[in-house]
């Protein structure tokens, strides 16, 4: 039986571990800090459920539009606090349950390449344990970037990673970066409250979005009180207070930065079997996610170059890790076709090319779009601002689209078979969608795509 060690239990590490019971191998799992990952302890799962707590604060606070009289919302932060880790220990408790039952070894420490078939693992009691192996999987992960000018006190200046365990927001917050993750924190913390700027150098937020959505998602979350300082950055800070490129200061409780993440492939080995480094990532075939040079030796998830850092994105490159090891036949991913989506209220999701991504590649397309305006379902609750976009090769199959509006992370993956399987927009705007329903707003964008729309 060949074995098969990884390094890092997040979602590409346990997901790897998971699917190998699937095929005949003997299965390691080395993490030094709590099975998870980031994604299950300190990202995906806390930040989804402050999310959900804030859009429950916002229809509370909204209710009287619908005739329901509430004198006031007061959100118990204890009670809260606890649930948020509840759903964690839970969850990783699952994931503990699940290796287990699939007869994976967990061994708890730092894991550290020796060679090519070996692992050296340092534990907590400074013990160490050298695991002998056929095949070396790293998922590392990956740690919050950091600003040279905005240095983390982790009391003033924070990350995504601390401010997750906020006992309570604070009342005024400086959010540093449009990105997915900016843009999250700024629609959780307005709605629950909190006064919230948010910089960035960029001309729009979420750069390398479609601009016609991202730009909706601006429009929407201004509404609700989110300032935006775009084309900004900060020149200085002193005594919390912020001199900003433009001019003007302004005094916050909190800054937290949110540009983005870096690949934690620091202390693994990488250089003592060879392994170069781009910017810190590892470049992989992404064929088979074998590292560049190396048979035995394989990487996913945030750690790997020209990929998104993407939880479902690494559970995807583990299976197509675990599945080329066991069989020796490459099962690639489809890049094309992956889901985008941030969890602001409204969301935005995407999939595919959008016009500017289009015009990179050279890529003549059509495109047509159809708002949540004259949606009733979409009246019915309250949230009909934003709109969906369809894009078409010209004269030719689905390439992408847009959606910024009420449950876009769930009607993206209509969209996203679309994209995969490369249908035609006549193909596509054959199918029918219930009434009344959110997806509407899809049919319609797809019917005025083939050149046939009906509203």
């Amino acid at each position: 039986m060949k074995k098969l060690t990884i390094i890092g239990g997040g979602p590409a590490g346990y997901a790897a571990a998971l699917y190998a019971n699937n095929f005949d191998l003997d299965v390691t799992i080395i993490e030094s800090d709590v099975l998870g990952g980031t994604c299950l302890n300190r990202g995906c799962i806390p930040a989804k459920y402050w999310l959900h707590l804030a859009e429950l604060n916002h229809e509370i606070n909204n209710a009287s539009d619908f005739g329901i009289q509430v004198k006031t919302s007061e959100i118990d932060w204890k009670k809260a606090s606890t649930k948020r880790q509840d759903i964690v220990s839970k969850l990783v408790g699952g994931i503990g349950m699940l290796l287990k039952s699939k007869k994976v070894n967990v061994v708890n420490g730092w894991g550290k390449i020796k060679n090519e078939n070996s692992v050296l693992v340092k534990k907590e009691d400074g013990s160490e344990e050298l695991i002998q192996t056929d095949y070396i999987l790293l998922a590392t992960g990956s740690k919050p970037r950091e600003l040279a000018s905005l240095k983390y006190d982790n009391e003033f200046i924070i990350n995504s990673d601390s401010a997750l365990n906020w006992e309570k927001p604070p009342s005024k917050v400086c959010v540093v970066g449009a990105g997915a993750i900016g843009c999250e924190f700024a629609s959780l913390l307005t709605d629950l409250g909190s006064t919230v700027t948010v910089v960035e150098l960029e001309k729009e937020i979420l750069p390398g979005f479609d601009k016609r959505t991202s730009g909706e998602l601006r429009k929407q979350l201004t509404k609700r009180g989110v300032i935006f300082k775009m084309g900004t950055s900060i020149d200085s800070v002193k005594d919390k207070e912020i001199i900003f490129s433009d001019g003007e200061k302004e005094t916050f409780d909190t800054v937290l930065v949110a540009i983005g993440r870096s690949p934690l492939t620091e202390n693994i080995g990488l250089e003592d079997i060879s392994v170069t480094t781009t910017n810190g990532y590892i470049d992989v075939n992404l064929e088979t996610m074998q590292v560049n040079g190396k048979e035995n030796i394989f990487a996913a998830g945030d750690i790997i170059s020209n990929a998104p850092q993407l939880a479902h994105v690494a559970f995807a490159e583990a299976m197509c890790a675990v599945s080329y090891i066991a069989t020796g036949v490459a099962s690639p991913i489809n890049y094309s076709a992956i889901p985008y989506v941030v969890y602001t209220n409204p969301e935005l999701a995407e999939v595919g090319l959008n016009s500017d991504k289009a015009k990179l590649k050279e890529i003549e397309v059509d495109q047509a779009q159809h708002s949540f305006a004259g949606i009733g379902r979409a009246m019915i609750q309250n949230s009909n601002q934003g709109l969906v976009k369809v894009y078409a090769e010209k004269n030719g199959p689905i390439v992408g689209a847009s959606i910024c509006g009420p449950s876009a992370g769930e009607m993206i993956h209509e969209l996203m078979y679309m994209v995969g399987w490369e249908a035609l927009p006549a193909e596509a705007a054959e199918f029918i969608h219930a009434h009344p329903t959110l997806s509407e707003a899809v049919g319609e964008s797809l019917l005025s795509l083939n050149g046939k729309g009906l509203h």
